[in-house]
C-alpha cells in the first residue's frame, strides 16, 4: 500500500520541492520533509500532514537520522550562487546525502537534475549538477535522475524572466542564446514523472531525459508570451552570445538576481533538448503540454493569486544560517528584511514597534519621513497629518500618518499597508518571534510590488536610502524596547 511507504523530500523550500509534497500526499504517501528552519515550512498549507525533520545535510549523522525508516528519498537540493565554491559545496552534500541513504536502508533516490549537452564546455554550476548525479548513480542506492529542461510555471525562473522581458521591452536586442533550441515542460509535467516514478519499477538504475512537445528557442518563449498576453513585440537579432553581460541586463530589467539567471542562460549555449524517448516508453500516460498552454495556466494562478511556490522562496546556497539582513524578489515583490535577535520578551518589543507614528515620530531620520510625506500631499496624497488615533494603542484597519494598519496580532506583528501615492504597492512589516532559549527576533521587512517600469525604477531609486532608514529604525525600536523594559 502506499500509505505504508514513508517518502523523504529535501529542497522543499525551494520551486520545485514545496510543488512535490502535496502531490505525493494526495498520490497516499506518507511524507518526510527535511528543512534546516522547520520554520519555513510552518504556514505551507500541506505543512500539518507531513513529518518535519530539521537538519542540516551536510551532518553526516543527522542526515542518517532523518532517513531512518524511509522508502524512497527525493534529492533536490543545489545551490544557485554559482562558482567553484558553491559547486564543490553542491557535491559534497551529495556524497554525504547517498552516504547517509546507503547507511538507513533507503531503497531507492530519485534526483531531478538538469538537460544539457555534457559534452560541451559547461559552467561550474552545470557541470556540478551533473557531477551530483554521477554521485548520486555510483553509491549502493539505485537511482532515478531525471533530466529535465526549462521549467515553465507561475513562479519558476523561467517564467519570470520571460514574463518581465515581454512586459517591459517592447523592443529586444537579443544575444545569440535567445536562439538556441530548448524544450521547456511545464511544471505540472515535470511533477507527474517525479511522482510515477515510485510506481514505476522500470524507472530504476535509469536516466531520463524530460521536456515538453515542442522544440524552441527562447525568442520563441517571448513571442509566445507577448501573443498570450495580447502584447506587440520587436526583436533584433545579433551574434553576441554574453552570457554575464546578459545576465547583468536581465538582472536590472527583471527582479530576478543575476546569480540565478545566470545558469539559465549559459544552458542555452547549446541545445536543451530530450535526445531519449525514454520517458514516453516508460510513463505513457504523461502527455506533456505545450508551451502555449503552460503560460496559459500559468498566467490563470498569477491572476488569482494561487502561486504555490516561487524559484525565489529558496535560499541562494545549500548551507548556510539565517542573516541579518537578506534581499529578495518573490512573485514580482520587492522584499528587504532586517533582523535582531534581542534581549527581550516579544510583548515588550511589539509595544515599541506598535507606538511609532503620530506625534512621537519614526525614530530615525524622523525629518526624511517628514518631507516624503510633505512630497506626498504636494501630489495629492495623504501625507503625514493624519497622525494615529491613539498614542500606543493600535487596531487593524485604522490610519497610521500615510499607512493603514492592514493586520495586528497581539505581541507578535503588526503589518502596515502604504496609502501615500507610489507606483505599486508598498508594505511595512514588524514581527516580535520567541526564541528557543529565550528572547525574541525582532525582523522588519518592506515589501513592494511594483506596477509596470515607473514602479521598477522608483524601487532602485528608493533602495539606497533604505540602507539608512530602515536600519535606523530598527536599531531605535531596539532601544525603545529596552527602555521599556525598564519602565515596567
Amino acid at each position: 500500500m502506499k500509505d505504508s511507504k514513508l517518502i523523504l523530500v529535501t529542497g522543499v523550500t525551494g520551486y520545485v520541492g514545496g510543488r512535490l509534497v502535496p502531490k505525493l500526499l494526495d498520490a497516499g504517501y506518507r511524507v518526510r520533509c527535511v528543512v534546516r528552519d522547520p520554520e519555513r515550512i510552518r504556514d505551507f498549507p500541506w505543512a500539518k500532514r507531513v513529518e518535519v525533520f530539521a537538519c542540516d545535510m551536510s551532518h553526516r549523522e543527522r542526515a542518517v537520522d532523518a532517513m531512518r525508516g524511509v522508502h524512497a528519498a527525493y534529492y533536490l537540493i543545489h545551490g544557485r550562487q554559482g562558482g567553484k565554491d558553491s559547486a564543490q559545496r553542491d557535491l559534497d552534500v551529495a556524497r554525504i546525502f547517498a552516504a547517509a541513504a546507503d547507511e538507513a536502508g533507503v531503497e531507492r533516490i530519485l534526483y531531478l537534475g538538469e538537460l544539457v549537452d555534457p559534452t560541451t564546455n559547461l559552467s561550474p554550476y552545470l557541470r556540478s549538477r551533473h557531477e551530483t548525479g554521477y554521485i548520486l548513480r555510483t553509491s549502493r542506492v539505485p537511482v532515478t535522475e531525471f533530466r529535465a529542461g526549462m521549467i515553465v510555471g507561475s513562479g519558476s525562473a523561467l517564467f519570470e524572466m520571460v514574463r518581465y522581458l515581454t512586459e517591459r521591452e517592447p523592443l529586444l536586442v537579443c544575444p545569440a542564446w535567445f536562439y538556441s533550441e530548448a524544450q521547456p515542460i511545464a511544471i505540472r509535467d515535470a511533477l507527474s514523472y517525479l511522482v510515477s516514478a515510485l510506481e514505476t519499477p522500470d524507472s530504476v538504475g535509469r536516466m531520463i531525459e524530460i521536456g515538453g512537445p515542442s522544440r524552441l528557442t527562447y525568442a520563441d518563449m517571448l513571442l509566445a508570451y507577448a501573443k498570450a498576453r495580447g502584447l506587440r513585440r520587436r526583436l533584433i537579432r545579433t551574434p553576441i552570445y554574453a552570457p554575464l553581460l546578459s545576465a547583468y541586463w536581465v538582472h536590472m530589467i527583471t527582479p530576478i538576481h543575476w546569480r540565478v539567471v545566470l545558469p539559465l542562460i549559459e544552458g542555452l549555449h547549446a541545445s536543451l533538448v530530450v535526445r531519449d524517448e525514454t520517458a514516453r516508453r516508460l510513463f505513457p500516460k504523461i502527455q506533456p503540454i505545450d508551451f502555449g498552454t503552460a503560460v496559459h495556466l500559468a498566467l490563470g494562478r498569477i491572476q488569482r493569486d494561487n502561486v504555490e511556490t516561487s524559484w525565489a522562496d529558496a535560499l541562494v546556497t545549500s548551507l548556510g544560517d539565517r542573516k541579518p539582513y537578506d534581499f529578495s524578489v518573490e512573485e514580482g515583490m520587492f522584499i528587504e528584511r532586517r533582523r535582531l535577535s534581542l534581549d527581550l520578551e516579544p510583548g515588550t518589543v511589539f509595544r515599541a514597534y506598535t507606538g511609532i507614528g503620530g506625534a512621537r515620530g519614526w525614530m530615525y531620520m524622523n525629518w526624511a519621513w517628514g518631507i516624503r510625506g510633505w512630497m506626498d500631499k504636494v501630489i495629492g496624497g495623504v501625507g503625514l497629518r493624519r497622525g494615529r488615533r491613539h498614542p500606543d494603542d493600535i487596531r487593524a484597519g485604522e490610519s497610521l500618518d500615510f499607512w493603514r494598519v492592514e493586520a495586528v496580532e497581539k505581541d507578535r506583528l503588526m503589518r502596515l499597508v502604504a496609502e501615500m501615492k507610489v507606483p505599486g504597492k508598498a508594505w511595512l512589516e514588524f514581527q516580535s518571534d520567541p526564541q528557543e532559549g529565550g528572547g525574541t527576533l525582532f525582523t522588519v521587512t518592506a515589501y513592494f510590488d511594483a506596477h509596470g517600469l515607473p514602479g521598477f525604477l522608483y524601487w532602485y531609486a528608493m533602495w539606497p536610502f533604505h540602507k539608512f532608514i530602515f536600519d535606523g529604525l530598527a536599531r531605535r525600536l531596539a532601544s525603545r524596547a529596552r527602555v521599556l523594559a525598564h519602565s515596567y
